[in-house]
């Protein structure tokens, strides 16, 4: 219950970072995009969401969701997201939550295009209603922006997957841009943290730069011993090696510009 309760915690952290202003978001459109939704996961039966950033809450479950798990409806629909996110592998549930956060991320240093034309892929377990871990196979992708550009309103396709042989717990996580056809894999290192210090941000953007370290302390007017300090914390969040995979890691996941 302790990480539960930490990954909640960091997920709403990071989603208050999103502003935004109701008068330009059109809810108008939720209901349409319900029935359409609600009709697809009829046919494909496929388990359908939507998440609302603004509310942070999920606004439309398809009827038969659950059921992919055993599940009824009454069992989840008082309990939001949550019930569901209390059904994963608990050995999976810190790093769905880093891949997560971290591709959102990624999401927003997208263009508007790029953002509607990626997808990503999640294959992991859950626990199912007879009390058995199965691996389920999780696509994610942007129903709707804001008036701005800004990622409002998050769709995901659940279906069980064909791989219940490989139950070793791996969790697999692709970015897949489905107008080209390419395939990201994503490897997120396992101890990297959700985010940097407002301080470590601007350090490693300086890093970017090419300053050393002498040339950070003198622009930030702090020691030398200060900004190595923020470097060492730097690479023991992102899992980095050395400074330059610190750069690649934050820039490719939307953590610095």
């Amino acid at each position: 219950m302790e990480q539960q309760t930490s990954i909640e915690e960091i997920f709403f952290k990071f989603l208050s970072e999103f502003k935004f202003d109701e008068k330009n978001l059109d809810y108008s459109v939720l209901p349409h995009y319900i029935k359409t939704l609600q009709s697809m996961a009829e046919i494909s039966n496929s388990g359908v969401h939507v998440f609302d950033l603004n509310r942070k809450e999920s606004v439309f479950y398809s009827s038969n969701y659950g059921k992919l798990l055993g599940y009824n409806p009454s069992d989840y629909e008082l309990q939001n997201y949550q019930f569901f996110e209390s059904k994963i592998h608990p050995e999976e549930r810190m790093q769905l939550a880093i891949n997560g956060i971290s591709l959102l991320k990624m999401f927003n240093a997208f263009s508007m295009d790029e953002k509607l034309n990626h997808k990503v892929i999640d294959e992991y377990r859950m626990l199912n209603a007879a009390n058995k871990y199965v691996r389920i196979i999780e696509q994610y992708q942007v129903l709707a922006l804001d008036k701005k550009g800004q990622i409002w309103l998050m769709l995901s396709i659940v279906d069980i997957s064909p791989n219940q042989d490989d139950n070793d717990g791996a969790i697999r996580c692709q970015l897949l841009n489905f107008r080209t056809g390419n395939v990201i894999p994503v490897e997120i290192p396992q101890k990297a943290e959700l985010a940097l210090s407002k301080r470590e941000l601007e350090i490693l953007k300086l890093v970017k730069e090419g300053l050393l370290s002498k040339e950070i302390s003198d622009k930030l007017s702090i020691s030398v011993h200060t900004v190595n300090t923020h470097r060492q914390r730097v690479l023991e969040k992102l899992d980095a090696n050395n400074s330059f995979e610190a750069v690649i890691f934050a820039s490719k996941f939307g953590l610095i510009s």
